[in-house]
């Protein structure tokens, strides 16, 4: 019964593990090949081999030509400010909010936090094209400011899972703070900021990689002024009919270098996005 038993046990794991070595080869595959074809030196968009023959720093090289029908440095600038200063505000928006609605109360508190959560539930594609004339009647179209404030404007409704990490620091701390005279700012920055690490960082990356990675609402927003692209817009421009003959390999080295900021910053706080990921689904 007992060999029988681990029998199963130990077809069942194989099989398993059988499944995950499968799935994993084809998750890591096109990132290998798009690494492995960033430095190649055979030009044309498709290859009739699955790693190139021969290996080239050329494509990077071109890349920061200037001088060249594209600019990736610019972009990339332009993409590392937007997303530095949409960070820092929806951070900061996303934490106060959450610490109003765990900590405070207040006449229509609940209708406010169900008013949040439902609107929450709608992608933010569906008020792109009333943004873009919100923006074009403000004549602020073609703007990197224009992406900023798109990017921050609305971030304090994704309140939920930091709310849920704050409900689980005792109100304990609060009260005696308050006794000791201290008042609810000196509360939130000195006593509940410093001892939520874990969801700081978590709002931090996720508040990052949106402007970082977003594609869409550049598109509609920039339109074709070239100097205001974001990366993402640039590389899609590189692969457009007229240019992919040309620009695919600069195009593969492009995605490589613009993966290379947000992987580093996630793996490096990969621990506290977990931490922080689970702790602030506790409590609602």
């Amino acid at each position: 019964m007992i060999k029988s038993y681990k029998l199963q046990r130990t077809i069942a794991d194989v099989i398993i593990y059988v499944i995950l070595g499968v799935l994993g080869v084809i998750w890591v595959s096109p990132l290998v090949w798009l690494l492995a074809h960033s430095f190649r030196k055979e030009g044309g968009v498709s290859v009739p081999y699955l790693f190139p023959k021969e290996l080239t720093l050329d494509n990077y090289k071109a890349l920061f030509d200037t001088s060249g029908t594209f600019d990736y440095p610019r972009w990339f600038l332009n993409t590392f400010v937007v997303a530095v200063f949409a960070c820092i505000i929806s951070t900061l928006s996303v934490l106060m909010v959450s610490y109003t609605f765990s900590r405070l109360r207040f006449k229509s508190r609940k209708m406010f936090i169900n008013i949040g959560m439902i609107l929450g539930m709608f992608p933010g594609f569906m008020t792109m094209i009333a943004l873009y004339y919100l923006l074009k009647a403000m004549n602020l179209t073609q703007t990197l400011l224009a992406l900023v404030i798109c990017y921050s404007a609305g971030s304090g409704l994704g309140f939920a899972i930091s709310k849920g990490f704050f409900d689980t620091i005792p109100r304990a701390l609060d009260e005696a703070a308050t006794i000791d005279g201290a008042t609810k700012n000196q509360i939130f920055w000195k006593i509940i900021i410093p001892m939520s690490k874990p969801i700081l960082v978590y709002t931090v990356l996720t508040s990052f990689i949106g402007p970082w990675c977003d594609f869409i609402l550049v598109r509609i927003i920039m339109g074709d002024k070239r100097d205001n692209y974001t990366v993402a817009m640039g590389l899609q421009k590189m692969v457009d009919r007229e240019y992919k003959q040309a620009y695919f390999k600069q195009f593969l080295s492009g995605s490589v270098l613009v993966a290379i900021p947000i992987t580093i910053l996630f793996l490096r706080m990969q621990n506290y996005y977990v931490e922080g990921v689970t702790a602030g689904g506790v409590k609602g």
